[in-house]
């Protein structure tokens, strides 16, 4: 019997900075356009479990499962890069994915994927089902994505080699030092390749959405429906759904939130570089000495630090390790008194950035993070990490003016603590007044967008309108087999 509701399945692909905003996207499916939703989460292991996601809940309108856990050891090595091992992952996951919705009762009605799950789109065309793809960042890093497949080698030569901006048709150029990660590697062809394949395969989906919005990036998502522009290789049409972020959860009593319940308002800059995110033994050092040097009072989420890849923690999303004090300054706690508060591993960002003692957010700019920024309206110090972080840091500094940026490149040198107390007092004191009222705006044109009416709220009406004619052809089709 064909479900009388539009059954969308969505596809997540490992660590949280994706789970979390498909998470939230078939929320919005379900309790906003009445659809069956289904969620299958590809992750490196089943520690995945322990995230609150996973928790039983009588009120959550998704059904989330977990794909058996892949093993990829013997197909990649260790120094394979974060793009690689997510791409191999979700190719592994495709059997069991396949095997999933085979045994559904009734028919899906659409299949939407995360940008690392492109060859899933296959098997929604087997089982002719809709095909989108969700892009959890950015519709400039879309823009980039789709062009890539298109750029010729005289400007990919330009740009790798001689650092000249990189031209991506109708949008801001995207200058070397804010390239994305791939631009950098000169010697992983696999990495190339796979990537322009997830740019072919994304302008082939019956439909793009992304977790941003029109006011944000009207310049991009025109660029992006131009038929003379990107439109012409990005075929499907483009859906800005955002912003898409984590609800803020209820008031619970902790250490962290009675310490900043005795803070004046907007005092507080809070310092985290997401799940993922490590820096240097020696970095982080230096955002000590910063941090005690700006004057400010501040929270510090601290992870051990990790001397190489940037990435380290990307699939850990568990709280097992602790943290210890040594690699910070002699004396720091005793120093910073009552005015700081440093805390492992892991704390409540999104109310921590609600409450009104925050001044600031001292931020890797993940895309998740960003918009958790701007919708709780916090002004932001950039420091991205890895992959399209660069790009998020250069448009909310420079094209948003909603944050500042270390003039030291970061993946040349450390950056100083006199730089670093510099940002935070800039965010902190009289420049921080006008990056807050940017920010303010957003904030409210976030909100915006996203009631009955809005622009994000009616792109996703558009979508659900293509399910439910879909799904009226497939039940017209069952009756006249």
């Amino acid at each position: 019997m064909q479900n009388p509701n539009p059954h969308a399945v969505l596809l997540a692909s490992p660590g949280m900075g994706h789970l979390i905003p498909v998470v939230e996207l078939g929320k919005r499916l379900a309790t906003h356009h009445g659809f069956d939703v289904t969620v299958f989460v590809v992750a490196a292991d089943a520690s995945i479990t322990k995230s609150s996601l996973f928790k039983p809940s009588q009120s959550s309108p998704l059904n989330l499962e977990l794909l058996p856990p892949v093993d990829i050891s013997a197909l990649v090595d260790s120094t394979a890069s974060l793009v690689t091992q997510l791409m191999i992952m979700m190719r592994e996951a495709l059997p069991s994915l396949r095997a999933a919705i085979s045994a559904m009762k009734s028919r899906p009605t659409a299949l939407i994927v995360d940008m690392f799950g492109t060859e899933a789109l296959a098997i929604a065309e087997e089982f002719d089902m809709l095909k989108y793809v969700f892009i959890t960042s950015t519709a400039w890093f879309l823009a980039v994505t789709v062009h890539f497949p298109y750029i010729d080698e005289e400007a990919e030569h330009k740009h790798r080699i001689m650092k000249r901006p990189l031209d991506i048709p109708g949008c801001r150029s995207i200058r070397h030092e804010d390239t994305l990660d791939l631009f950098l590697d000169q010697t992983n062809k696999n990495l190339f390749s796979g990537f322009a394949r997830v740019g072919m395969e994304i302008s082939n989906a019956d439909g793009i959405l992304v977790n941003t919005w029109q006011d944000l990036e009207p310049l991009t998502l025109c660029a992006l429906k131009d038929e003379k522009s990107l439109g012409r290789v990005a075929k499907a049409p483009v859906y800005p759904v955002g912003p898409l972020t984590r609800p803020i959860g209820q008031s619970s009593k902790s250490e962290v939130m009675d310490w900043l319940d005795m803070q004046p308002t907007e005092s507080v800059i809070y310092v985290s570089f997401g799940s993922g995110g490590t820096l240097s033994a020696k970095q982080t050092s230096e955002l000590a000495w910063g941090l005690e040097l700006s004057q400010h009072k501040f929270i510090w989420v601290v992870r051990p630090p990790v001397d190489g890849d940037a990435s380290a923690n990307f699939f850990n999303v568990t709280n097992s390790h602790d943290g210890t004090p040594s690699y910070l300054p002699n004396g720091f706690y005793t120093r910073i008194g009552k005015r700081g508060m440093v805390v492992p591993m892991w704390a409540p960002q999104n109310e921590i950035l609600a409450h009104e003692s925050i001044g600031g957010f001292f931020s890797h700019c993940g895309w998740n993070s960003t918009l958790e920024s701007m919708v709780n309206g916090v002004p932001m110090v950039a420091w991205p990490l890895y992959a399209e972080q660069q790009m998020n840091a250069a448009m909310l500094a420079e094209e948003l003016g909603v944050a500042v940026r270390p003039k030291t490149q970061l993946n040349a040198a450390v950056i100083e603590r006199e730089e670093i107390a510099g940002m935070v007092r800039r965010v902190m004191e009289l420049k921080g007044n006008e990056m807050r009222g940017k920010v303010k705006e957003l904030q409210a044109s976030a909100k915006r967008v996203l009631t009955q009416g809005g622009s994000s709220y009616n792109s996703l009406a558009r979508v659900s309108k293509e399910c439910e004619l879909k799904l009226h052809r497939l039940g017209a089709m069952a009756l006249g087999g």
